[in-house]
């Protein structure tokens, strides 16, 4: 029988760190101590886990032997570099997305990931937190619509604007909306089609709404073309924004359209408006009818799945060439996008 992962907690300036302590001590990893150096984050953090030891410094968890596995919801700028920090400590790593802000970063990480052979995992959330997402993966595995040959996703988002830290409308600290939110989506297209390989088709960003937050991009698309290892060709579009208003029940009406060579599944993650009540809504259309799968409650197996991959070295949780790909595709896009609204008035001031 494998020894419990002990893992620890470094920075924690977004509420996804909740969400992905949740997956690890789920999965029967032991939390072992955290660090933030924000003393308001820190005590509401101590506050939700009081039995967990808060330590005094980074370096006392990157130097501590007993622990397996760091992790972090800092500001996304700052993410690969402290993976770096952990694998060449001999640790495993995840992170919230976005896991990398640029390409520099991606590729230093990729090569000492290589070197150290340590798990760097980035949680898409949007995939490994929703159980419709987890059913239609089984669905489309089985065969159930034939090939898939397109993802077509939405992820809009309310912006909270009274919560957001400076950090967040600095694009040097979040990479821009189609490397951060967009890498939910490069890693779902990935997953339903199987392409290895992608190409940005077309992208662009805008800022329309929020003219007094300059570098903030509250719009964009993207479409990608990829290809399987069968040399299959598969097409992916994505648009996303931070226009959700506040009659909206949850944060975002955030839904995946899958589309295969016998059929759909299109999946309502969060909310039905004027619908059914609440989310993990997926609707299967194939040849012999259309039906309604409520997912709620259904499983979610990332937690142990990576517990399992730290204890045994082996990559069920995802495969590490698609959590860097996803990532490289949707900061590919954020480079190559056009700027509109008042991000290309201020590309000409």
């Amino acid at each position: 029988m494998n020894a419990p992962v002990r893992f620890a907690v470094i920075n924690i300036n977004h509420g996804h760190i909740y969400g992905q302590v949740a997956h690890l001590v789920n999965a029967g990893a032991e939390f072992v101590s955290f660090y933030a150096p924000e003393p308001e984050l820190a005590a509401a953090f101590a506050a939700r886990f009081p039995d967990v030891r808060q330590a005094s410094s980074e370096a006392e968890l990157l130097e501590d032997d007993s622990i397996h596995l760091i992790v972090t919801s800092g500001i996304p700028s700052t993410r690969a570099a402290l993976g770096i920090k952990a694998m060449l400590h001999g640790k495993d790593f995840m992170t919230d997305k976005p896991g990398f802000t640029t390409l520099a970063q991606l590729d230093e990480v990729r090569k000492i990931q290589a070197q150290t052979k340590r798990v760097y995992s980035v949680c898409y959330s949007e995939h490994f937190e929703v159980a419709s997402v987890i059913k239609a993966g089984e669905l489309v595995a089985a065969g159930a619509i034939g090939r898939v040959v397109q993802t077509l996703g939405i992820g809009p988002h309310k912006t909270n604007l009274p919560s957001r830290k400076p950090w967040f409308f600095e694009k040097e600290h979040y990479g821009g909306i189609l490397a951060d939110i967009g890498s939910h989506q490069a890693e779902q297209y990935l997953f339903f089609t199987g392409a290895t390989s992608a190409e940005v088709v077309s992208a662009q960003v805008a800022n329309y709404k929020h003219p007094q937050y300059p570098q903030l991009e509250d719009f964009g698309e993207v479409s990608w073309r990829g290809v399987n290892q069968a040399g299959d060709t598969s097409h992916a579009y994505v648009r996303l924004d931070w226009y959700t208003p506040d009659g909206l029940g949850v944060w975002g009406d955030g839904r995946l359209t899958i589309l295969g060579t016998e059929g759909y599944i299109e999946l309502r993650k969060y909310i039905d408006p004027a619908g059914r009540e609440g989310g993990e809504h997926l609707i299967l259309v194939d040849q012999k009818g259309m039906q309604h799968i409520s997912c709620v409650g259904g499983d979610l197996p990332y937690g142990r799945e990576l517990v399992f991959d730290i204890q045994n070295r082996t990559e069920t949780h995802m495969p590490q060439w698609r959590c860097f790909l996803a990532a490289q595709i949707s900061l590919e896009a954020e480079e190559a996008a056009i700027r509109l609204g008042h991000l290309e008035k201020a590309g000409r001031a």
